[in-house]
């Protein structure tokens, strides 16, 4: 080996040439006791806190429980109050309509007595004995309001278009001779019960005239509905004779719009099982007859049945002399109209159309 080969020298480490290690810091008592008492004041305020934290929070949870105990203790008072009042109104308006129903009793048992009274008295002047000895019936004011029975107070301005019916259908009747009046209408609800009731109380106030009406309507009898009358008797058994006309019809008793003591009505409140039959029957023409001689009215209308329903207005026919033929606006159509005209047929003479319930209607043309 050369000297070029020679490996390079390395020098050993001798102990001596090792540094020293560094000298490990002695522990500082009153540091570690500073950071100590420091991390416990930390923990203590930490744990203030969250008691403080806790008290807010069960302080507002009081709070709020007992706003809620508040409010539902004054929504029970509130509720409690409400009823109490309800009660105290309830009993109020109990003690009224006691006291109305005791005071229309009153008025009720006096409007008989008068009533009675009145009909013990001498004959109504321009009547014969036999009409002033029909019974009367209290009239109640209030109640042909209700009904719509305008011709009785005379204020609602549709009483004049019964006024001018009446006259043109007098004047009509004493042309021809004539007396019997049949009121109808092709189907239900067009009002030929108030039209007849109104006509009536139309007719009443002509004094020298005396007028019956009669409820003929055999099936659906309503006119003592709208009268008022409770009492209406049997009209089937006035027809059938066993009945006088004289205890069957009933005349309006004093009232403060002075119609009625030469107006006679024939309630029903009994429906009949055969109301055609009777109304043919020749019975029934016997028992007009001796209404007419007896009483001697002057107009006699007849309360019946809707024509396109029944065959009771064929039926009954031969009783009278004309039609007033009742149209309800809105209800009525012109083919039912053709059709009532054709079953009356020719010979039996349509006195007029009356329109009812005019409003909305295109029937116009059919008024009287």
């Amino acid at each position: 080996m050369t000297m070029s080969e020679r490996r390079p020298f390395r020098r050993r480490n001798r102990p001596e040439d090792t540094p020293p290690p560094a000298p490990t810091p002695r522990p500082d008592p009153q540091a570690e006791a500073l950071a100590k008492a420091q991390a416990q004041a930390e923990a203590q305020r930490e744990a203030e806190a969250d008691a403080e934290d806790q008290r807010r929070r069960a302080e507002a949870a009081g709070d709020q429980a007992r706003r809620q105990a508040e409010a539902a203790a004054q929504a029970q008072a509130d509720a409690e109050a409400e009823e109490q009042q309800r009660q105290a109104e309830a009993a109020a308006r109990t003690r009224a309509q006691a006291a109305a129903e005791a005071r229309a009793a009153r008025e009720a048992e006096n409007a008989r007595a008068q009533v009675e009274a009145d009909a013990a008295s001498a004959p109504i002047p321009g009547t014969d004995q036999r009409w002033s000895a029909l019974t009367p019936f209290p009239v109640d004011l209030a109640h042909l309001d209700r009904h719509r029975i305008v011709t009785a107070r005379r204020e609602d301005p549709a009483h004049t278009a019964f006024d001018i019916l009446r006259t043109k259908l007098v004047q009509t009747l004493a042309e021809r001779g004539w007396s019997r009046v049949a009121i109808t209408s092709p189907t239900k609800d067009c009002g030929k019960t108030f039209t007849a009731a109104n006509l009536a109380i139309s007719l009443s106030r002509q004094e020298a005239l005396r007028t019956v009406l009669l409820d003929c309507d055999l099936r659906r009898p309503s006119l003592h509905k709208v009268m008022g009358v409770k009492t209406p008797g049997s009209m089937g058994d006035m027809l059938r004779g066993r009945v006088p006309a004289e205890q069957h019809l009933l005349r309006m008793g004093p009232n403060s719009f002075h119609a009625g003591p030469n107006l006679a009505f024939g309630f029903n409140h009994i429906p009949e099982s055969y109301p055609a039959e009777l109304l043919q029957d020749p019975g029934t023409a016997t028992a007009l007859a001796a209404l007419q001689e007896r009483l001697k009215p002057d107009v006699m209308l007849f309360d019946l049945p809707p024509a396109l329903y029944f065959d009771d207005v064929m039926a009954f026919r031969a009783q009278f002399d004309g039609v007033l033929l009742v149209i309800g606006g809105g209800l009525s159509t012109e083919k039912e109209i053709r059709e009532v005209e054709r079953r009356l047929g020719d010979q039996t003479p349509l006195l007029g159309m009356i329109l009812n319930k005019a409003e909305g209607t295109n029937l116009g043309k059919y008024g009287y």
